[in-house]
């Protein structure tokens, strides 16, 4: 997947996608050149199930949930919120980050088909808020949010683990 800074104007669909686009790319530049055990290590003490592998991981099952299950209505296969442990899907067991990372891309080639031809208009197939469903727009700037918040958090636990800074 390739960073590419969104076009300067457009329509909004257009600057929506490409704007998550720059977003889904980012994970991959913030893990680039880190080792498995870094990748894998618990870097913030207050989120004890977050580690830079986790973290895609989950991206990938967000990109799911609200894709494919949400917006199209098929049956949720995602380890969110299932099971008594917390935060299920941050748990990659042995996968390797180039093995979690490969899986996100593919879950975002999905995505982006899933929502091929579609309206902005068009409401999720399953209820959201409070039993309402709500449009493509709004998930398309909710994924926007949740990824951008999340390269975040992928940003500050690089720092932490090797000191670097602003990739």
């Amino acid at each position: 997947m390739s960073r590419e800074i969104p076009p300067p104007s457009g329509d909004e669909q257009t600057l929506l996608a490409t704007f998550l686009d720059w977003y889904r790319a980012t994970p991959a530049v913030k893990c680039d050149g880190l080792t498995e055990e870094q990748a894998h290590r618990r870097a913030l003490p207050s989120s004890p199930s977050m580690s830079m592998a986790g973290l895609i991981n989950h991206l990938r099952w967000v990109e799911f949930i609200w894709f494919e299950h949400r917006l199209l209505g098929h049956p949720d296969i995602s380890p969110l919120r299932k099971g008594d442990a917390p935060d299920p899907e941050f748990a990659v067991g042995d996968r390797t980050l180039a093995e979690l990372l490969a899986e996100y891309e593919e879950q975002c080639a999905r995505s982006r088909k899933a929502v091929e031809g579609l309206s902005l208009d068009t409401p999720t197939a399953l209820p959201v808020l409070g039993g309402t469903p709500v449009s493509l727009r709004w998930v398309l700037l909710h994924l926007i949010e949740e990824t951008a918040r999340h390269a975040g958090h992928l940003d500050v636990m690089r720092e932490l683990l090797d000191g670097t800074r602003g990739v």
